[in-house]
């Protein structure tokens, strides 16, 4: 049996919404599968709007953006419920959630403030819209689908925002709730990005929340797949926006998944994807466009793995723009102890998080979130030394197995970027991993030069393909 999520471009029109309807009927005829939806396509973005527009006093900028959920969640409901009875059943639905949407944009407008408790009220009307729709549209197709609130079985902390599962709570829910469904052959339909808290207030997971929550759902469930079905063929040799020639990837562990994306690739973030990686559940990164080409699948199975992964083989380019590099050059550093430690120290008390470090006896190179910093901030790190900061970088990362052990793969990798200026190296104790830094203008050829170098050829067929829809 399998969890399959559904990203917002997956179900965000109707045909998209009936592609992935007909994805998940052929899955259930094998087995009984958990849907997991993400809002709309744009709804969240539309929904953050409202919200900001609420705390600060809009009504009427507020108000006209939910005429816009409304239009078009009413637009997929015309075009995927058949007329009379079925329609006439699920607009009062969709208009009871509009109207709680509507009630909670003129509380926050008459308190005049917007609490990160309401917007996550505010985040969560957009996937229990497009839930409604899709569970509805599912049984007037003929399918045994059950709408389910996910908040009656994901029980969270009050961490707003970002808040974490109680587990034990949320296993015995899923027992209760889903398991019966399931066994009765129901499909369920539920939300990934939302949970409560055990006194009922409405949370959001943050970032990945919705994979996160398929991955939960399938480790508590015991399930033998988790599928994300998103807009692109798997996950990608390097961006294809900027090498149109990327290949998808055939088999990938999880540790060079999380290598990914920690490094900036639009790829599983490793937090969601953790219960997987305990339970050892296979991770399958599906196309809805295309539902029988092959994607990517995320496994530490040697069985999987065998013959798809080899030391020394490069499976993905990974870059991150918008960043900076910081340089704190000092002779105090020469043979001092606990130098290291106190500048950090500094990092953590102002919460930069730094992404790449290069060190020599005298001075430390380290890349940053590329926004305007303190005079606080700058202030101590000038404590230290003399302090020059780079702006407008981007890291590009080279992602593999065993890379750092074995021999000539960095030699194929500076000699690519032989026409490259490399403001910076970085190959640490990742053995996955390794890193440099180039100018925004110099990000295309640099990762065109090493795709040239490590994916043109025919030595790793099988492991790498052409996307579906490219062949």
């Amino acid at each position: 049996m399998a969890v399959m999520k559904f990203g917002g471009t997956s179900v965000g029109t109707a045909r998209a919404m009936q592609q992935a309807i007909s994805i998940v009927a052929r899955e259930a005829e094998q087995s009984t599968p958990i849907v997991v939806l993400s809002a709309c396509s744009g709804i969240t973005n539309t929904l953050l709007k409202i919200a900001d527009a609420s705390g600060r006093g809009s009504l009427d900028e507020a108000m006209e953006l939910v005429g816009e959920v409304r239009s078009h969640h009413i637009g997929l409901v015309r075009e995927l419920i058949p007329s009379g009875e079925p329609q006439e059943e699920l607009i009062p639905r969709i208009e009871q959630l509009l109207s709680r949407l509507e009630l909670l944009v003129k509380g926050v407008e008459i308190v005049g403030e917007l609490t990160e408790r309401s917007r996550d009220m505010f985040c969560s009307f957009g996937e229990l819209l497009s839930t409604t729709v899709f569970a509805a549209a599912m049984q007037a197709a003929g399918h045994p689908a059950e709408w389910v609130d996910v908040r009656t079985v994901m029980v969270t902390d009050d961490h707003f925002g970002f808040a974490r599962p109680l587990l034990k709570e949320c296993m015995a829910n899923t027992e209760k709730i889903i398991r019966p469904l399931q066994r009765a052959g129901k499909t369920v339909v539920t939300q990934g990005y939302i949970g409560r808290t055990e006194d009922g207030r409405t949370t959001t997971l943050g970032r990945g929340g919705s994979d996160l929550s398929a991955a939960l759902l399938g480790a508590w469930l015991h399930e033998s797949q988790i599928q994300i079905w998103t807009d692109v063929d798997g996950v990608m040799t390097c961006d294809p926006r900027i090498v149109p020639e990327a290949r998808s990837i055939r088999v990938m562990t999880f540790s060079e998944a999380a290598e990914l994306a920690y490094l900036g690739a639009k790829v599983l973030h490793p937090d969601t994807i953790a219960p997987a990686v305990e339970k050892n559940i296979p991770v399958f990164v599906l196309n809805t466009w295309h539902p029988d080409a092959k994607g990517t699948v995320i496994t530490n199975d040697p069985e999987r793995l065998s013959g798809m992964s080899y030391g020394g083989l490069v499976k993905s380019i990974a870059v991150k723009k918008g960043q900076s590099i910081i340089n704190v050059r000092s002779n105090r550093m020469l043979g001092r102890h606990g130098f290291m430690n106190e500048l950090f120290d500094v990092f953590a008390r102002y919460r930069v998080s730094v992404e790449m470090i290069s060190t020599s006896e005298v001075s430390v190179s380290v890349t940053v979130e590329d926004v305007p910093f303190s005079d606080e901030l700058l202030g101590e790190l000038r404590a230290f030394g003399q302090v020059d900061i780079e702006h407008g970088v981007a890291t590009v990362s080279v992602v593999g197995d065993n890379l750092r052990m074995s021999k000539g793969v960095a030699g194929r990798i500076f000699g690519a970027l032989s026409e490259v200026n490399l403001r910076m190296i970085s190959q640490g104790a990742s053995e996955i991993n390794v890193g440099f830094v180039v100018g925004l203008h110099d990000v295309p050829i640099a990762v065109s030069a090493l795709h040239r170098e490590f994916f043109s050829g025919d030595d790793a067929a099988g492991i790498f393909e052409v996307p579906a829809g490219k062949a």
